[in-house]
């Protein structure tokens, strides 16, 4: 039976909240999954929220039936990313697509199409995706660890998707992957060695960061990240209008003893950021902070437990990365915020990533503290015809 989908351009307030309610319907019976808050899901979205929209395009596509939402999905340009060096991911004429959602495989095929068109209405010849929407977002689809929630900043996805986007001619062309590690004892012996070694070197300082001077710590940051990972697959520069937003979003959940900065003689050298798992707070909001989820978000932000911590970036200056001081500091780094964790806000677990696959500096770090994979999340391609 032929089956009655539209496809429709998101145009309105109206077209944007029926974007933003759909997963609240496709995943209420799904135990691990974290329902955004609300208006950070519209945020993402919205150009004005979104300092991403200062050098990106997007268009976001809705799936009607019967009268009803089925499904949705982003495209979108970045400009910048086409400024990078095609052999990093990213490069000329490569455009991406996220935010998929669909009841059923006819639906997500006639999305992705739609999609596909757009891309190449602007000369895309190869399309990424799923992107949702930046790479500093929630790049990925989710491919295994369904059985357990995602950390802050991570996301969720149907099984089905895999084969419904490998089906559409998708071929996997990264993988990213998460750590699972028990912070609750002390990491083996080897790292506790490195540790005093470290503690024994005059030139290394490991520092928290001072909240107070949020903008001072965060411009040292970024001038790390910037250096440490400017030739990762993918990279794209933050830009100003990003790290002011990102800073508004992320500064309650900043904590001085969760942020790091390594300094050797007294230059800043690497940093690791960690998160207290914000989803274990708003996962019982549903997606709202009314009537009662501000005064419950604002008591667990004065005092958060959490059962996890996610480090969701650590950097070291490129200079070093070839040297035993990289990771010397690295284990400094984690040891440091491993007690912290446990002792602050009672933490027995930490999830390390994402991590791309081929990083074999970071997966030996992570597999050296006994990490396990337990997120693996696949981005696809595929080269877009112009017949």
């Amino acid at each position: 039976m032929l089956r009655d989908i539209t496809i429709s351009l998101v145009t309105t307030k109206n077209d944007r909240k029926n974007f933003i309610d759909l997963p609240y319907r496709l995943y209420k019976d799904d135990p691990n999954w974290v329902p955004p808050l609300r208006g950070e899901a519209l945020g993402l979205v919205t150009p004005e929220k979104n300092g991403w929209f200062s050098h990106a395009e997007a268009q976001l596509f809705l799936a009607h039936e019967g009268g009803r939402v089925v499904g949705r999905i982003s495209a979108h340009i970045d400009t910048l990313a086409l400024t990078m060096p095609a052999g990093q991911g990213f490069g000329p004429g490569v455009g991406q697509w996220g935010l998929m959602e669909a009841e059923r495989e006819d639906i997500f095929a006639a999305l992705l199409t739609h999609a596909e068109d757009w891309l190449r209405g602007y000369g895309i010849t190869r399309a990424l995706g799923p992107i949702s929407m930046s790479i500093w977002e929630e790049p990925g689809l989710l491919v295994h660890g369904f059985d357990h929630a995602p950390t802050i900043m991570m996301g969720h996805a149907k099984p089905q998707y895999r084969d419904w986007i490998e089906r559409a001619g998708y071929k996997p062309e990264k993988q990213l992957l998460t750590f699972d590690v028990d912070i609750t004892t002390e990491f083996p012996k080897i790292v506790q060695r490195i540790i005093k070694s470290g503690e024994a070197n005059p030139s290394i300082r490991i520092r928290q960061v001072d909240k107070s001077r949020f903008d001072e710590e965060a411009a040292i940051i970024l001038s790390i990240l910037n250096d440490a990972w400017q030739d990762n697959w993918g990279f794209v520069p933050l830009t100003e209008p990003e790290i002011r937003d990102v800073g508004v979003k992320l500064k309650p959940i900043v904590f001085n003893d969760l942020i790091r900065i390594a300094e050797l003689d007294g230059r800043p050298v690497a940093f690791m950021i960690t998160l207290p798992d914000l989803n274990e707070a708003t996962k019982p909001l549903n997606g709202s902070l009314f009537p009662f989820g501000w005064a419950r978000l604002l008591l667990w932000l004065r005092r958060p437990k959490v059962r996890t911590v996610r480090v969701p970036l650590m950097g070291v200056v490129k200079d070093l990365q070839s040297s035993r001081l990289a990771s010397q500091l690295a284990f400094m780094m984690i040891e440091y915020i491993r007690r912290a964790s446990v002792a602050n806000y009672g933490a027995t677990r930490a999830e390390i990533g994402w991590i791309l696959e081929d990083n074999k500096g970071m997966r030996s770090i992570a597999e050296t503290i006994d990490g396990s994979v337990n997120k693996l999340y696949n981005i696809y391609s595929k080269v877009l015809s112009h017949e």
